[in-house]
């Protein structure tokens, strides 16, 4: 099958019931087709194999994707994307910073992060974005800025890292300290007493709910 054929093999699967409770659990933000992920990702299979050898980002795909009322299309996307991410280059960024603004909330935005963080790993002249989106207004181009260090382990960039959650301290959005949180308390499995450290020097400027998260190894 082609991209856009495994795209309409998708409407095809909708479960009206499985659908409402999708809908129901992302609070109603978006319409949802009812299929589980495991059916989603056996239909793309071997139709994303097969894109992986044309080394191309096909991202007139992404964007009718993009367009689509049904979230399992914006899914549909990213998945491809995370195939596709050894071919993306630098400038593909700004194409991304577009998917994560539009139609946003936490699914589309964490997985997402994780396209960026193997982006941003593999093309480290890009760390410079990470520090600009972590000052934009768009809280969710600020929470893929903190999460996108995820599993760094040894690799980390503790100053990077330092930086983008200063600039985020003090927030009182949800999405941007359970974020910081969830940063801390992963990187605590590799380096505990750096994150101990850090909540040290700035608990005054931390929410209740990121200590906790951030606490949890230690």
């Amino acid at each position: 099958m082609t991209l856009y054929q495994v795209y309409d093999t998708m409407t095809g699967l909708a479960d009206q019931e499985r659908s409402e409770k999708m809908a129901a659990y992302m609070r109603h933000q978006f319409d949802f087709l009812g299929i589980p992920t495991p059916l989603r990702r056996q239909q793309e299979k071997a139709t994303f194999k097969a894109a992986k050898q044309t080394k191309t980002v096909d991202w007139d795909f992404i964007d009718h994707c993009w367009q689509s009322s049904y979230r399992e299309h914006q899914y549909l996307a990213i998945d491809y994307l995370v195939v596709m991410e050894p071919f993306l280059a630098a400038i593909d960024l700004a194409k991304i910073e577009q998917l994560v603004i539009t139609k946003a909330w936490w699914d589309s935005v964490d997985a997402l992060s994780e396209v960026v963080r193997k982006l941003v790993r593999r093309l480290p002249a890009l760390k410079a974005e990470m520090l600009r989106w972590s000052l934009e207004e768009n809280l969710w181009l600020r929470r893929v800025a903190i999460l996108h260090q995820l599993l760094q382990k040894e690799q980390m960039d503790r100053p990077l890292l330092e930086e983008v959650l200063v600039n985020n301290l003090e927030s009182s959005e949800f999405f941007i300290n359970k974020a910081i949180g969830w940063s801390l308390r992963d990187y605590a499995k590799t380096n505990p007493q750096w994150v101990h450290d850090f909540l040290l020097r700035y608990q005054t400027s931390l929410a209740p709910l990121t200590v906790r998260e951030a606490s949890k190894y230690l």
